[in-house]
């Protein structure tokens, strides 16, 4: 799982805008159950000098964010993205184009209000353009704001998403550097007060009945593991020395659930290579570099992980995991025979065509769980061999950059698009059996019907594959 969501807990609109009478200005008007929020900048209706303004304010459940955290849900800073999503709400105003919005924190707890009216400002309460809460005013009339940690989004038809990286808000919220008022969220300051008109960009709020267009904190992560054993490499002067390491994992699982190896806990752990037929038999492998052991690490509850690169040109290795206590280490798991592979430079550097399948994937499943789901790869043209068909074995083949994204079927609409990129946060791990994903059924919405799709990059050319895979959520 490297995607999770987190919906926004307030939000509200605050205005100084005129009201119908154009008069009275709405600056205690409040609009904190309205469906929608809602940024312009409206020059000279009044006179040559009027301006009027609306901001939004948005908040987030740090707190959940670091329950998840400490549950091992999340990974620890520096190894996740918190992406801001707005969702547009398309509307029969005119729309500004070309303009920017400015992301800031709030720095005053505020209110979210009770408030519906946007067109007429007749719902009174905090928060609102003077106060932030009942009785407390902001500092300054339309919000506080911190202007260290500011953010830029640029619009260019309008029409746009909003969609920014905040991870080092995100983070300062959650080690308590910066207390969590959530955002403000407005045009900038040139664009307020100069002498154009931006009206109006809508976006969805959190008491909208579109489920995925409310406003959400999106936790990003690589969380693929990609586990060599079913393609150990031989070290080759043909490859450069990162294509030479083999990444090799070792699963501490105790009743279904992880658990850490006391000696080690968080710590170091150490990797030793022997040769052999069915058991690993006389002195270490000499590895890359001369190192006879290889220090590995922890990667999350009950896993840990080692790089390792084997010169001699053996045809099956063991990995002897244990710790450092001198010449006779404390063993802790020694993993079955690993198959080598000698590299041979090719010519083919022409994608292939797979035949994939979601093994284990049920027509339903309930929004309290999360799904390890399996998958069957070959190549379209594979061929099996009299062994293959005798044993009833079918080869199932490590696919290396394989992606998926989950579309909502009675729309087609993509409620988690591929994530492939820097972040490469839909990328499917895989180990001895192949590749696998998990996937939190939580972010759903109940009683829609979904589909998985998949996307392949080999020779860096990324090919969306045509099976589909259903389920419904309830």
């Amino acid at each position: 799982m490297a995607v999770k969501r987190y919906i926004a807990d307030a939000d509200n609109t605050i205005t100084n805008a005129f009201k119908a009478n154009l008069t009275t200005r709405g600056t205690s008007a409040n609009m904190g159950a309205s469906d929608v929020m809602e940024v312009f900048s409206i020059y000279a209706q009044v006179n040559s000098s009027s301006y009027e303004l609306t901001r939004l304010l948005t908040k987030f459940p740090v707190s959940t964010i670091s329950a998840d955290r400490t549950a091992g849900t999340l990974p620890a800073s520096g190894s996740v993205n918190f992406i801001l999503k707005l969702s547009n709400a398309v509307h029969g105003d005119t729309l500004p184009t070309q303009f920017n919005l400015t992301i800031q924190p709030v720095s005053r707890s505020w209110t979210e209000g009770v408030g519906l009216d946007m067109e007429n400002y007749t719902d009174l309460g905090s928060s609102n353009w003077l106060s932030a809460s009942d009785g407390v005013l902001w500092t300054t009339e339309g919000g506080d704001y911190l202007t260290s940690s500011n953010y830029n989004a640029y619009f260019d038809n309008g029409t746009e998403d909003l969609e920014v990286d905040i991870t080092s808000l995100v983070e300062q919220w959650v080690d308590g550097t910066t207390p969590n008022y959530g955002v403000g969220v407005h045009l900038t300051s040139s664009e307020e007060s100069g002498s154009r008109s931006y009206y109006t960009k809508k976006f969805f709020a959190r008491g909208s009945e579109f489920f995925y267009k409310r406003p959400y904190l999106e936790a990003r992560w690589d969380s693929s593991i990609r586990d060599d054993r079913n393609e150990f490499i031989i070290s080759s002067s043909l490859l450069p020395a990162e294509d030479n390491l083999n990444q090799l994992y070792l699963y501490n699982k105790f009743r279904g659930k992880f658990v850490n190896i006391p000696a080690v806990g968080t710590g170091s752990i150490y990797v030793s290579m022997y040769s052999g037929t069915t058991a690993p038999v006389g002195s270490r492998l000499p590895l890359q570099g001369a190192v006879f052991v290889v220090t590995g690490g922890y990667v999350s509850p009950g896993i840990y992980s080692a790089s390792v690169a084997v010169d001699t040109p053996v045809s099956n290795v063991f990995d002897v995991w244990h710790d450092n206590s001198g010449s006779t280490p404390n063993e802790f798991f020694t993993g079955s025979a690993i198959s080598t592979t000698t590299y041979n430079a090719s010519i083919d550097d022409e994608p292939n065509e797979y035949v994939i399948k979601i093994t284990n994937l049920k027509p339903k499943y309930s929004t309290q769980e999360t799904a390890r789901l399996r998958m069957y790869a070959r190549t379209k043209d594979w061929s099996p061999t009299v062994y293959t068909i005798s044993s009833g074995e079918i080869e199932n083949t490590t696919i290396n950059n394989m992606f998926y994204k989950l579309t909502r079927t009675s729309d087609e609409f993509d409620v988690i698009p591929f994530g492939t990129g820097s972040l490469n946060h839909t990328r499917l791990s895989y180990d001895d059996k192949g590749n696998y994903f998990d996937f939190d059924m939580s972010m759903l919405q109940r009683d829609y019907e979904y589909c998985f799709k998949f996307l392949i990059n080999e020779f860096g050319e990324y090919k969306e594959q045509s099976e589909v895979f259903k389920f419904r959520v309830e």
